[in-house]
């Protein structure tokens, strides 16, 4: 039997981009924030060249300006952007659901997207909107990856991710999400009743009315200007 070789530990500079990427995204660092490579180096306890290295693929993102002496500055949510990545999620979510559908499996192996309703309503029950958005991510995941067709789920998850900034910096502004909530529940059970027409008809009309919301709530916002 010929041994694997054992995973290699990532490089200083892969655990700086995705230290800084996941602050970027979760907004820790936001839009418009401006911070000297020597700041960031000291508040991720490394050396300032892999943190040099990490800020470059940030720019490579589109989710950074890099300018020499003067470090970092977080690029703003632009609504273009965010047009584009609906665009993309309208045609792949919807698909997924109408394939998911189509796979009639059975009710047990639906649980995480039965458990992420149940989590979505709760939440809406407790005006919480931070675990709202948890449970809202595990719904889409969990659509992706039961959907049974892997080019599409990684594709629908990379789309998806990149509008996980514009998403949590919006959380707030948003009315309580209730209408989402139904619309994630009417969705399941669609999928359940291998209604696959229902199912991805509804996501569509979900996806676009979320993306139509978002980007009126980032372009009133000034985001894109930051």
């Amino acid at each position: 039997m010929i041994a694997r070789p054992a995973p290699r530990a990532p490089t200083s500079a892969e655990t700086a981009y995705q230290r800084l990427r996941a602050m970027i995204l979760d907004n820790h660092l936001p839009p418009g924030a401006q911070r000297l490579e020597a700041e960031l180096a000291l508040e991720l306890g490394m050396s300032r060249t892999p943190v040099r290295e990490a800020m470059l693929r940030l720019q490579q993102d589109g989710l950074a300006v890099v300018t020499p002496r003067h470090g970092m500055r977080v690029a703003p949510i632009s609504p273009a952007d965010m047009r584009d990545i609906y665009d993309v999620l309208e045609s792949l979510e919807p698909k997924a659901a109408e394939l998911l559908a189509c796979r009639a499996l059975p009710v047990a192996d639906l649980a995480p997207l039965s458990r992420a309703c149940d989590a979505m309503e709760a939440a809406i029950a407790a005006e919480d909107r931070a675990a709202w958005a948890q449970a809202d991510e595990a719904f889409h995941r969990g659509l992706a990856e039961l959907c049974g067709n892997r080019r599409l789920a990684a594709m629908a998850m990379q789309v998806w991710d990149q509008s996980h900034r514009a998403r949590m910096f919006t959380l707030n502004m948003r009315p309580l999400p209730a209408r989402s909530t139904a619309e994630h529940r009417a969705t399941l059970e669609a999928i359940r009743a291998g209604d696959a027409d229902g199912a991805r008809e509804i996501y569509r009309r979900h996806r676009q009315r979320g993306g139509a919301e978002l980007i009126a709530l980032i372009e009133r916002s000034g985001l894109a200007w930051l």
